[in-house]
């Protein structure tokens, strides 16, 4: 019997026994908490008990749980179209949410092809510009330039342009063997080394993808600005595409609405998910450039993309997505994110101290505290629990991406449980 069929015996949720868990060895993974309602940064367990969020379910829940503008606005969506196909049909919902994205992303990109997942958005951005250039004739720009520490993903395409050393994909990493790893250009040497890759393969590459500014679920690496205008640079240089994977770093998380806009660059192609819709419904975008978008344009049905996601545009979501950006436009996001950013600094700080921490590092709404090693990741977690806080670290990393709304207390019990929690830990 696995450690979960067991704890299912005693757990308020029945049938727990047929349900498999994301990133978990089933047979000894812990039972997970069941979760009666969300509200704020708060969630409330079945037992009685009330964590704090330090995530954000996957920094999805930007503006905090079950914010009523958002329910309002999908249940209101709910009373007359919950979905259509978007093959042939519209509806208003999407064609407003698409308008409302390309006027707050920077430069043109003004075109919006919607799907249901971030893994998928990267799928579809792959497969663009793959497609652009074999529109174009160049049918050998088939093959994509990605960095260390990368992560874009859980589908079999996302996984080939990811870093598969990182832990999350390391039995597949055969996947990759077809594309280009690099080190990011952080410097003149780097820039060097990397003109030289694309130059080696002029004509090969069709795309080089990045997550701008911060490299998530690959260990939370942040990167300079300077960075991503290197990588502009020898895109054009070698007549590659860029593509920004802002699915982490997109709506605030940065500082800036997008992570691109803090280096001055405009990507050919950027994929949206994660706190698209506030955290309440999936839904993902992937959006072009007019030049890109142009490239499918033709006479020849087969010129165009072939690609359409069942649930693409879904009215609820897109209706949760338009809800979650007028909050964006009325509720001061970015100003509440700087204010995040100064509480991390000042209250991680003190661990730089701690034993076998290797690093403290804060951007906008994110802190992360590096540790030497973790040697039994689920204790660590379930050590904050008993502090009443959920945060639920990876590989070496502690990392707080709370709610763009959380109040200061909140925060500050956050932070105060990864300092004792560290401190007791070593």
């Amino acid at each position: 019997m696995t450690h979960v069929a067991a704890a299912a015996r005693t757990a308020p949720l029945a049938g727990l026994d047929h349900l498999w868990l994301p990133y978990a060895q089933m047979q000894t993974v812990p039972a997970p908490l069941p979760v009666v309602r969300t509200e704020g940064c708060r969630i409330h367990l079945a037992d009685g008990r009330v964590l704090i969020d330090g995530i954000a379910s996957w920094w999805t829940a930007c503006h905090g749980y079950n914010h009523p503008h958002i329910r309002e606005a999908v249940a209101q969506q709910l009373e007359t179209l919950p979905h259509v196909m978007m093959a042939g049909l519209v509806h208003e919902p999407a064609v407003r949410l698409a308008t409302r994205l390309a006027a707050i992303l920077p430069g043109d990109l003004d075109h919006v092809f919607f799907s249901d997942s971030g893994s998928v958005a990267v799928e579809v951005a792959l497969k663009m510009a793959i497609q652009f250039f074999l529109n174009r004739g160049q049918v050998n720009r088939n093959r994509f330039a990605y960095f260390t520490h990368g992560y874009h993903g859980d589908t079999f395409g996302a996984m080939a342009i990811g870093d598969g050393s990182t832990g999350m994909h390391g039995r597949l990493a055969g996947l990759t063997q077809r594309h280009f790893p690099c080190k990011l250009p952080r410097d003149a040497v780097g820039e060097e080394a990397f003109d030289a890759l694309l130059e080696n393969h002029d004509g090969e590459i069709a795309g080089i993808i990045v997550e701008p500014l911060v490299q998530g679920a690959g260990g939370m690496v942040f990167h300079l600005p300077e960075v991503l205008r290197r990588l502009r640079r020898l895109a054009d240089r070698h007549g590659a595409l860029l593509i920004l994977d802002e699915i982490f770093t997109g709506f605030g998380r940065t500082g800036r609405m997008f992570a691109m806009e803090e280096a001055g660059v405009v990507a050919d192609i950027v994929t949206l998910s994660k706190a698209l819709t506030g955290g309440t419904l999936p839904l993902a975008a992937t959006v072009a450039r007019r030049k890109v978008y142009e490239g499918f344009l033709s006479d020849e049905p087969q010129a165009a993309l072939m690609h359409g996601p069942t649930f693409m545009g879904n009215a609820l979501a897109c209706a949760a997505a338009n809800a979650s950006l007028d909050l964006f436009e009325s509720e001061r996001r970015l100003e509440q994110v700087r204010a995040i950013e100064r509480q991390l600094v000042d209250e991680l700080a003190p661990c730089r101290g701690a034993a076998g921490v290797m690093d403290v590092r804060v951007k906008g709404a994110i802190g992360v505290v590096e540790l030497e090693s973790i040697d039994d990741v689920a204790a660590l977690r379930g050590r904050f629990i008993d502090e009443g806080v959920w945060i639920r670290p990876f590989g070496r990393i502690v990392y707080l991406t709370p709610a763009l709304t959380i109040a200061p207390a909140e925060l500050s019990a956050l932070t105060g449980a990864i300092r004792r929690v560290i401190t007791r830990s070593r």
